[in-house]
């Protein structure tokens, strides 16, 4: 379809032309609207030539255009005819002359007094400190002369050295009390164990896992079940127990107030 080869007062409006492209192609207002993003009721009133709910010229030539190409119409001429209606497109401002007419602009140039007062401060605080440094250099003492004997009054600075932390000993481990027994077990991996006192009281019965430690005091003595004796480490009244256990090895032990004996 073509617009502009009969008389002008023949040709069909704007909103007419798009809307006879439309039902050419076989296309409804909704399928324009999907197409393009124009919401219905705009597609619908550009049809009809009321381009007051497009928002302004430029959107009404941004929505016309869209339309065009959506029913297959040349949007070139509609546009023209647009704004030959609307008074017009208007004439982009020249952004270059503007540019360099800024920039050709040129002002006398003052002095800068804040600058220069600033680079007086700097000089000055540079040469008190260098003749500060220069006289701290002559005051101090000269370096000994290779073969030379140094000034008896000169001290040598002692040299400070960190104090030797004592070893922790074993008894350091549980801190046990004489008049009591007491038993440390550290899990190096997963364990059941059951401790009672010397009542039979239970103390604990449940898992230990890797990392996990359980002291147990009595003043008599402490009964032990160890279900992985290969991963407990055993401390009795402050001293570690060296007995080694195979990994599954399950353990009955009893401890008192004395050295660390299986009862």
């Amino acid at each position: 379809m073509s617009i502009g080869n009969s008389p002008e007062d023949d040709r069909p409006s704007i909103g007419h032309a798009l809307q006879q492209a439309r039902i050419a192609a076989g296309l409804t207002v909704e399928e324009v609207s999907s197409s393009t993003r124009v919401r219905i009721p705009i597609v619908h009133a550009i049809e009809t030539d009321d381009f007051s709910r497009c928002g302004g010229d430029v959107y009404a030539r941004g929505h016309i255009r869209m339309i065009a190409h959506a029913v297959r119409l040349d949007p070139d001429p509609l546009i023209a005819r647009y704004d030959a209606e609307h008074g017009g497109r208007p004439a982009p401002t020249p952004a270059a002359p503007l540019f360099e007419a800024e920039r050709i602009r040129s002002e006398p140039r003052r002095p800068n007094w804040t600058a220069a007062m600033v680079a007086a401060i700097v000089a000055v605080v540079g040469f008190v400190g260098f003749t500060f440094v220069k006289s701290g250099d002559d005051s101090g003492t000269a370096p000994v002369a290779e073969g030379s004997t140094p000034d008896a009054t000169a001290r040598p600075t002692p040299s400070k050295t960190a104090d030797p932390k004592p070893a922790p000993s074993e008894s350091a481990i549980a801190a046990a009390p004489r008049d009591k027994v007491t038993v440390k077990l550290s899990a190096t991996g997963k364990s059941w164990i059951s401790a009672k006192d010397h009542n039979g009281r239970q103390l604990f019965d449940g898992l230990l896992n890797k990392g996990d430690s359980k002291t147990f005091q009595d003043k008599e003595r402490i009964d032990l079940v160890l279900g992985d004796a290969g991963s407990i480490e055993l401390f009795v009244n402050g001293k570690k127990v060296d007995d080694q256990f195979e990994p599954g090895q399950v353990e009955r032990l009893s401890y008192t107030k004395g050295d660390p004996e299986v009862g």
